[in-house]
């Protein structure tokens, strides 16, 4: 085996890798990109990264050699989904029905069902909650076998091929897609983790600043409620005057229900933006019970 190879496919993979922790920010809540061009984003990279690990072939023997085509396809879909690996998947499927030569349809078949078990692994990791270590085994292993699957559409020329590579094939999808997969793992999870504790201070400071706003808005509230209540004793009932200072106890009714809100912010929602003004809080919906 060509072991200068094996360090060029593996440092393609650490590439992407690498470029998936610089991106994956990119698509928060308050990243530079819209979460929904995420799955496009991740995915068309990943589709390169396949397309340049086939081209990057690693030698096994004189003449025979390897691609980690599905480690990349895998691991896309495993952690990004479906849409994201089905996108990789059709570039690398494409770049394969050019080459052309007898084994194209088998290559592209290949490919397009890694897409789908490793659907079914990122379905059982769903519902376990977490992606653990079987889950990533037992998708290299089924990525293995579609592999001895797609050689054996050739019929006794291609079982004869797989014999001398099954076992670098092995050990390639079994270290590229269980360590990767952790690798994205942690990726995914920290990112979360940091996302989760910017949430959690925003809110700690703007139930804060809410508070001891409202805390300072009731003091003179009260003193303007009570001399309303006082005035409208005084005044001719249906009186202009009357009339005037009933609206003004509405309106000290209305600002003292904020102030109760304010009281009970419980997370941090902003109201859509009016013309030129800048994102504002939406009190109302920040202190609805969850």
């Amino acid at each position: 085996m060509d072991y200068h190879h094996v360090l060029e496919a593996a440092g393609v993979v650490v590439f992407g890798l690498v470029f998936y922790s610089y991106t994956f920010r990119w698509f928060a809540p308050r990243g530079r990109l819209d979460p929904r061009w995420r799955p496009l984003i991740t995915g068309l990279a990943f589709g390169v990264l396949a397309v340049v690990l086939m081209i990057s072939r690693i030698r096994v023997h004189e003449s025979l050699f390897i691609d980690a085509r599905a480690v990349p396809i895998a691991l896309v879909t495993l952690i990004e989904g479906w849409q994201a690996g089905l996108l990789a998947a059709t570039l690398a499927a494409v770049y394969r029905g050019w080459q052309g030569g007898a084994g194209a349809p088998a290559g592209v078949a290949w490919i397009l069902v890694t897409v789908a078990v490793a659907t079914l692994a990122r379905a059982w990791a769903r519902r376990a909650g977490r992606l653990r270590a079987h889950h990533a085994l037992a998708l290299a292993g089924a990525v293995f076998v579609v592999t001895f699957l797609s050689f054996l559409l050739l019929g006794s020329r291609g079982l004869a091929l797989f014999e001398p590579l099954a076992l670098p094939f092995l050990v390639m999808s079994v270290v590229g897609i269980v360590f990767g997969a952790f690798l994205l793992r942690d990726i995914v999870e920290s990112q979360a983790a940091e996302s989760a504790r910017r949430d959690a201070a925003e809110l700690r400071a703007v139930a804060s600043l809410a508070r001891g706003a409202a805390h300072e808005i009731n003091n003179p509230l009260m003193i303007v409620a009570g001399g309303l209540a006082i005035l409208a004793k005084r005044l001719t009932a249906g009186s202009e005057e009357s009339q005037w200072a009933e609206r003004a106890k509405e309106g000290a009714e209305r600002i003292r229900e904020i102030v109760a809100r304010m009281n009970e912010i419980t997370e941090v929602r902003q109201a859509p933006e009016q013309g030129q003004l800048p994102p504002m809080l939406d009190i109302r919906k920040s202190s609805e019970p969850r």
